[in-house]
Formats: C-alpha cells, structure tokens, sequence
C-alpha cells in the first residue's frame, strides 16, 4: 500500500483513478481492493490506496472506479489486424487450403492501402473494447497501418511480412527489406509504435530471406516475427526437404535468438523446446486458431516449464474469427487442461500473466508495459463488475480469466490518453466504419466465385 507524510505537497497528475479494485501484475502480484492511479502524461506516477492517492495528487480528469476492476491492458501478441475485413470468407478447412485457395487470391483482389485501412481501424476498434491495448502486427501495407495506430492512439508493434512471391504492395522480397528499413528508421523512437521485421514462413520464404532478416532485425534491435511449426503439413514438409524440424531448421540458419516472436510452435520435438529456451525465442500461442483450423495444441505447458517466453495472440480474425484476448485466454486455460488431463495446468494467474505482463516480456517491453506500475507507461483497462457474472469474487484471477469477457470492458487507457470511456470509443466512428466494412463485403461476395475456381 502506498504511503505519503502528513502535510505533504500535493502534486499535479494529469488524470486519477479512484475507488477502483486494481490488479497490477506486478512482481508481488500486488491486488489493491480500494486502489487508485495517478497518471502524468503517458505514464503512471503512483500506485495505492485511493484515499492516500486523492490525498497526495490532485488532477483535471478523476475517473471513478467503482463497482470496476483496474487492471493492465492487454497484448495481443500475434495477429493480422487488416484481415478484419475477411472475418468469415473462408471458414470449415485446413490451413494450406485456406490459405492458397481463398486467402492469398482474396488478398492479391483486395488488399490496397484503402483496406489496410478500413481493416486496421475495425481491429483496433475491435481491440479497445475488449481491453487489449497493445498488439503485435504482421501484414502488408504497414505504412497505412502506422497511419491508423497514430489516430486511434492505441499501441503497436508492426511488420512488413517478406515471402518469396510479390504480394499487396511488394513485387519482390529486396523491395520488402528496404521498405521495412526505412520504416524502423522512421518509427525508431515513436513512443507509441514499433516496426520490426517478418518473414512469413519457412513453407513460403527462402532461407537467405530469413538470413536478411534476422540481419536487419538484429542491426536495429527489433523483433523478428514469423510462424513456425504451425501445421503438421508444415512440419512433415520441412523433414522431407531438409531432414530436420522446422525449428531445428531456422537454427541451422542461425536466426533464433532473443528478437525472434515465433507464433504458433504447435508441433514441437523435446529438442525443439530445448531449443526454444536456449536461444531465448518468444512464443505467441495463439490456441482458438490453431483449433478451428486444427493444427494441434502447442505444448504451452512444457515451454513454460522451460522458461521460454511465451505470450498469447489471437491471430487474425480470418482464422479465429474474432480480437477478443479475454476468450482467448480463457480457451488457453481449458484447452491445456483437457489436453494434459490435468486440471491443474495453466492455472488462472498464469494465464492471464501471459496475457499481460509476460506477453510484455516476450515482445521485450516488459519495462514499459504489462504490468500497472510506477514509472510504466499508463496502459490500463477498466471492467465493470456490477453485473451478475462477476459476483462472488474468492479469487481474483479466477474471476479475470474464467468469468469476466471482453464485453465487460468499459474504460480502455494507452499512454495515459482515453481511448475509450463508458463503452464510447473516443477516437473512431464505428456507425461509418461498420458501413465501409459491408459495402467492401460486398463487392467481396460478387467476385468471390470467381477467385476459388
């Protein structure tokens, strides 16, 4: 609980919560049952009781929580945030087919800096209301994508997906490498924004392409995105060409190391994991996904027991079908536990510290978010608990993961700006949004026969 001497100064904030029941995830786990925040610009300047934060501070904006639980936003650590715009056009088939067949034609069709942006303001919108405050981005056109994350003022880590073959907005991989340059060296220092560097896959990108890549990735410090190990095709594929795992594979190529986000690692061998965990590869686990397509459960579990750094993603909704990380998290816990017959495993705390704090971890920012503390940046969300479903509270984490949805998100906050207040989205016009999507759907539909044929 915070402390402040009697008669002491009281300092300016920017904006306080009060009376709220926080949850900070922070390295005591700390739970705060009256709690308050005072944030200062884009971050949080202290953290306690909310009669002990009124008294030491006092702000323009004072936010009431009451009947609300406070708690760190969430990350969404693998998605494909445009793809909004696809959410139900091809569902009910596994992933090669899904994704030769339907996704990549219906993207060479559609896919222009207009619907990078109509998609990317869906998802974010979609994002905001059920209290993820920061995602992690692979696609194209990352520019307009950049352009969307500076209006709406969420959080993002981006990157321009490298395949062999041209795709929306790159004829080549070389133009894909420079262009992704300049963007790190444009958005370096955003306060808001990352841009790192992806290859799509091992099934769809050559090896030096993953060379170049880890090369950039590395020169500037940024992450490194890609799939691996997502589909039993995918991992049967790389063992007759290559003799090895996939994993062991993009080891021999030398590109696993700390700036490597490696979603999905569903079809691991014990040495894969071994490595995972040596070189201190992140993992994006992404498990509604990986159900609908049925391409296995990754051993999460296992992982964890190894140290490896693992967060949860939702992946795009063209293949979930929807940016909710609370279902996500909540599928996680049961998936794992059905999946290893024991229902101890992937316990609530853990669980929702994947979808906070140690997503932070895997995407190495787990010194500005994650978690609510002094000094982070003022990322936070805020839940209604005056609703049937959220009474009676025994255990806190319990309640978050098995109980509480993203429905109930009412307050979203990202670099101490709202973004979100009372269910009303401040920075977006959802009624135009949601027209824009439908009438493209649309002309989706009319040209649909003609790209599956």
């Amino acid at each position: 609980m915070a402390s402040y001497p009697e008669n002491s100064v009281v300092k300016d904030a920017d904006i306080i919560i009060t009376n709220a029941l926080v949850v900070t995830m922070d390295s005591s786990f700390r739970v705060i049952p009256s709690g308050g925040v005072a944030i200062k610009a884009d971050k949080i300047i202290a953290v306690g009781d909310s009669k002990e934060i009124l008294q030491a501070y006092q702000a323009p904006i004072v936010l009431d929580g009451t009947k609300k639980l406070l708690m760190p936003g969430l990350i969404n650590c693998h998605t494909h945030s445009p793809m909004t715009i696809f959410r139900g056009y091809a569902d009910d088939m596994p992933l090669k087919k899904w994704l030769y067949e339907y996704i990549f034609p219906v993207e060479s069709a559609f896919i222009n800096p207009e619907t990078v942006q109509l998609g990317t303001r869906l998802a974010v919108a979609e994002m905001l209301r059920s209290g993820t405050t920061t995602f992690n981005d692979m696609y194209y056109y990352i520019d307009e994508m950049v352009d969307v994350v500076e209006n709406t003022g969420i959080r993002a880590f981006l990157s321009h997906g490298l395949i062999d073959f041209p795709v929306p907005g790159c004829p080549d991989p070389e133009f894909g490498f420079r262009f992704t340059e300049e963007m790190i060296q444009t958005y370096n220092y955003h306060p808001r924004i990352n841009v790192g560097v992806a290859v799509h896959a091992n099934y769809s990108s050559a090896g030096e392409i993953y060379r170049k890549g880890h090369s950039l990735a590395a020169k500037y410090g940024v992450h490194f995105h890609t799939h691996l190990a997502e589909t039993r095709w995918e991992f049967d594929l790389v063992q007759k060409e290559y003799g090895v795992t996939p994993v062991k594979y993009l080891d021999n190529l030398g590109v696993l190391d700390e700036h490597m986000v490696a979603a999905h690692c569903v079809h691991l061998t014990e040495e894969d994991i071994d490595i995972l965990a040596e070189k201190r590869v992140g993992v994006a686990h992404n498990p509604q996904c990986n159900m609908k397509l049925a391409s296995g459960v990754a051993p999460i579990p296992a992982l964890l027991q190894r140290g490896v750094r693992v967060g949860i993603g939702t992946d795009g909704v063209a293949s979930n079908n929807d940016l909710d990380l609370f279902d996500e998290m909540r599928t996680a816990a049961f998936l794992h536990k059905l999946n290893g017959n024991d229902p101890s495993l992937m316990d609530a705390r853990t669980v929702l510290e994947m979808g906070t704090i140690g997503g932070a971890r895997m995407l190495r920012a787990d010194d500005q978010i994650g978690s609510v503390e002094v000094g982070k940046q003022a990322d936070m969300i805020m839940l209604n608990l005056d609703q049937p479903h959220a009474h009676p509270i025994y255990n806190i984490y319990s309640l978050i993961i098995y109980s509480l949805r993203g429905a109930d998100v009412d307050t979203s906050i990202v670099g101490g700006k709202v973004l979100m207040l009372n269910g009303n989205l401040m920075t977006l016009n959802e009624h135009s949004l949601y027209e824009q999507v439908e009438a493209l759907a649309e002309k989706v539909n009319q040209k649909s026969n003609a790209l599956i044929q």
